[in-house]
């Protein structure tokens, strides 16, 4: 437990600089972002707590070493050599994933095969398609290996279990809500709520919960821990009482049936109000202004384009007659939509990879 290595926190690409800072909040670093996600030393107890508290990470890999090789046979003896009994359990399943770029050993299939061989033959673990993943990445002749810590997506935290078409991930919405300023404290409204992600999610930041805390993680199925190590770190119950609440509207009754349903699995329900309206009937809730987050329908996700531009530009119309103080943030993929809005945005960021799509964040000073 005590040796540290090189920990890789996956996320969607073009949030790299959102989740570096939601890092440093949670006290890791140094950090090193790099395309797709960030860096930095660390031992298995971060890796534990990187996957039970980092709301913004896809997965949690770590780095557990490597070694210069430049034909099979040498890959064959040195996976041997490598001490696998020193991280993984004989009685766990694994499974190898191998990649190859700018290497003599070209041939990721043979790669894996001998990797596989390996382990299975040195250390008994069987093969399995739900096994613990072996990442093995091959360039410019040098083998490194990583485990996939976390398993099943971050995302996937156990608790959404009634979901609308074309959801947000839970990852991508908590990056999104740090990136548009949201403190943990102000309230949060979205229009277009679907299953209910971003009020969910802003009053799981506003209560201190855990995004892990109902969710089983591959690190768990390794050597290096036991269930004893956990004591303490997975805490189901809320660190404090949102001093806010988080709203959520929807055209589609069944889409805010299933957010209700959410709300309640992830203990969230005294916080949240869930309603059934248009865009055009929405209202400013009583209190001090705070932050109107929406994931609106764009062509590629939900629908043809044309009709959308009248609901954008409706949405607009609302928030500036009606949010006098709010501040918005939309996402899409088509900046003609944004524009529709007649809202003014700030200079927006990279493109942010969501599933095939690539979308951005606009964002407004208070209307």
């Amino acid at each position: 437990m005590d040796k540290t290595f090189e920990i890789f926190l996956a996320c969607a690409p073009g949030l790299e600089p959102v989740l570096v800072a939601e890092a440093k909040s949670l006290g890791f670093g140094p950090l090193k972002p790099e395309q797709g996600g960030v860096s930095f030393q660390g031992g298995w107890p971060e890796v534990a707590r990187a996957n039970l508290e980092l709301r913004g990470a896809a997965r949690v890999l770590a780095r557990i070493g490597g070694f210069p090789a430049v034909h099979l046979a040498q890959l064959d003896k040195r996976s041997r050599k490598f001490p696998w009994g020193d991280i993984l359990r004989p009685d766990v399943p694994v499974k190898v994933e191998a990649l190859s770029r700018k290497s003599k050993i070209y041939h990721a299939g043979a790669a894996k095969q001998r990797i596989e061989r390996a382990i299975t033959e040195e250390l008994g673990a069987p093969l399995a398609d739900d096994g613990v993943r072996i990442l093995a990445r091959i360039e410019d002749n040098i083998v490194s290996f990583s485990v996939d810590t976390s398993g099943q997506p971050l995302h996937r935290r156990g608790l959404k279990q009634a979901v609308s078409k074309a959801p947000m991930r839970e990852t991508l919405a908590s990056l999104f809500l740090r990136a548009c300023g949201y403190d943990g404290v102000e309230p949060v409204l979205d229009p277009m709520c679907g299953s209910g992600t971003f009020p969910i999610e802003a009053a799981e930041i506003a209560a201190g919960l855990l995004p892990g805390r109902a969710r089983a993680f591959d690190f768990e199925r390794l050597a290096v821990f036991a269930p004893a190590d956990l004591k303490g770190l997975k805490r189901q119950e809320p660190l404090r009482a949102p001093t806010s609440l988080y709203y959520g509207s929807d055209r589609d009754a069944g889409a805010i049936r299933f957010a209700s349903e959410n709300a309640e699995r992830a203990g969230v329900t005294d916080w949240t109000r869930f309603e059934c309206r248009p865009v055009s009937e929405l209202e400013r809730p009583d209190g001090p202004p705070g932050l109107v987050m929406v994931n609106p329908p764009y062509g590629a996700r939900i629908g043809e384009k044309g009709p959308l531009h009248a609901l954008h530009a409706s949405l607009g119309s609302v928030l500036k007659e009606r949010f006098q103080g709010w501040r918005v943030g939309i996402i899409t993929t088509e900046p003609g939509l944004a524009k529709a809005t007649g809202l003014r945005f700030l200079p927006t960021g990279a493109p942010v990879a969501h599933g095939s799509l690539k979308v951005k964040l606009y964002r407004t000073e208070p209307l």
